[in-house]
């Protein structure tokens, strides 16, 4: 069953999300690059996009299914507009697409 997993931040300095978030919560990140960091609990985690290239307007929910290819064939056959086709990223592949609303979401498939 698909669910959201994951939800992903746009901030301005992954470190200081980081202190705050550790601060306020006790939090614990790995670090993904200069730019990237997330809690690796295993449960619903949250990471922190600081490039600006790759930040988002919004927060980002990240939904996880078992075959991202079939995802994203039901995401556009349903009226979504894919704004970031599939690409590998630490942890699996994903895709960004915009709901007929104008939310911003991501689907990722785990693995290597």
């Amino acid at each position: 069953m698909a669910r959201i997993n994951y939800l992903e931040l746009p901030v301005a300095d992954a470190g200081v999300a980081k202190r705050f978030y550790g601060d306020a919560f006790g939090w614990t990140f790995s670090d993904f690059g200069p730019t990237y960091a997330a809690t690796t609990s295993g449960d619903t985690d949250i990471g922190f996009q600081a490039d600006p290239a790759q930040r988002t307007a919004a927060a980002l929910p990240v939904i996880e299914v078992g075959d991202i290819d079939a995802a994203q064939r039901a995401v556009e056959g349903a009226g979504g507009t894919i704004t970031m086709p599939v690409f590998a990223f630490p942890g699996g592949r994903r895709f960004h697409f915009v709901d007929p609303d104008g939310h911003e979401l991501a689907v990722m498939q785990p693995g290597g």
